[in-house]
């Protein structure tokens, strides 16, 4: 159902597509992956690649999978919440996320996607490093960190290696 194109292609504007839409970054194989939503990221061009960066918690479950596996991948799912629900509010240290959302794993190109999604990107990790936050220049930053102190997000850049869409995402 899925149809690879090229990422210059997308008619999707990466604001509204990750900060409205969101979507779920997930990464492991057919023995053991997770995934978590996420509406802080971004796509562009950087080392002359097409890249998408996302940012993770350590306190994540999904984080040991995206620092242990080369590839990951982000899954866009237009306005259904519900799988986002479940990607953001529970954890798959205590259950099934991918049986809980409904969702059906494809196991390829190294990772895991699935196939409810509209959109997929399958990324490459290129670079991983931590915020620090003796490097903000605007201390309200620290605002998003109260809720658990010292929970600074990991950085993940990863070269966009497969566009796969729905043809009735196009």
């Amino acid at each position: 159902m899925f149809k690879e194109t090229d990422i210059k292609e997308l008619k999707d504007n990466p604001f509204k597509l990750i900060g409205d839409e969101w979507m779920l970054i997930s990464a492991g194989n057919s023995q053991k992956h997770n995934f978590m939503t996420a509406s802080w990221g971004g796509l562009g061009i950087l080392w002359s690649r097409n890249v998408a960066t996302v940012y993770i918690r350590p306190s994540r479950y999904t984080l040991g999978f995206v620092q242990n596996e080369p590839f990951f991948a982000l899954s866009f799912f237009g306005r259904n919440k519900k799988v986002h629900k479940v990607g953001g509010t529970m954890s798959g240290r205590d259950i099934d996320k991918t049986e809980a959302a409904g969702l059906t794993p494809v196991y390829a190109d190294g990772t895991v996607y699935f196939e409810e999604a509209e959109l997929v990107l399958i990324c490459r990790k290129l670079y991983d490093t931590e915020l620090d936050n003796r490097k903000f220049l605007d201390p309200s930053l620290e605002d998003y960190y109260k809720e658990i102190p010292g929970d600074y997000h990991k950085v993940f850049i990863g070269e966009i290696v497969k566009t796969l869409i729905k043809p009735s995402r196009q």
